[in-house]
């Protein structure tokens, strides 16, 4: 994945949220114990926390940074902190060596950073919807692309629908509701990190 599909993926986010930026962020999002606010934090968070990633090369663990959202920002304001978290993101990925590699549970490649980046995107703004009772799932184009990067046992499927279940925020048919799973960023060494 690419820098261009975090920036959809926070494009994306924008698009469905900024017009409820009005509305009450103090309630849970989804089935999470956190704010919607909260909740579009953690993905400015995550998202500035990854391209720290790519840009560092780190080998054996986080940069000790943290993103601080004031606490008087607005939901808007929460939102443009998330896209500018998200360029900066697409940026780091775009201008890194695909060969490089930096550290998230062992060695990961900026693509790997990317779908990462879409991954949380995704899946917060599908939380925060649930608790803005907003109707919304994941684009088909990004969330199949997540599932080929970052969950490489997903079964067949509408790949909106696949992506929810795989990380516990749906049913799908059958099986049951996952409530344990985690994600494949990290890959093989290719050789030292460079």
């Amino acid at each position: 994945m690419t820098g261009a599909d975090v920036r959809s993926a926070a494009e994306e986010m924008d698009l469905v949220l900024r017009p409820a930026a009005d509305e009450d962020w103090s309630v849970p999002a989804g089935g999470l114990d956190w704010s919607c606010w909260t909740t579009a934090a953690h993905v400015a968070h995550d998202l500035l926390g990854y391209a720290g990633q790519v840009a560092g090369r780190p080998t054996s663990g986080y940069l000790p940074f943290d993103l601080r959202v004031s606490a008087d920002a607005t939901p808007a304001d929460v939102l443009t902190v998330a896209n500018a978290s998200a360029g900066l993101l697409a940026a780091a990925v775009d201008t890194a060596d695909p060969a490089a590699r930096a550290w998230h549970w062992g060695p990961c490649d900026p693509g790997g950073f990317a779908a990462m980046g879409v991954a949380e995107t995704l899946l917060h703004t599908y939380d925060i919807t649930r608790g803005l009772d907003l109707p919304w799932q994941p684009p088909v184009r990004l969330g199949a692309a997540v599932l080929a990067r970052l969950f490489p046992d997903a079964p067949a499927g509408d790949p909106a629908e696949v992506l929810l279940w795989m990380t516990g925020r749906a049913a799908l048919g059958d099986p049951p509701r996952r409530t344990n799973w985690s994600w494949r960023a990290a890959l093989e060494p290719a050789g030292p990190a460079a």
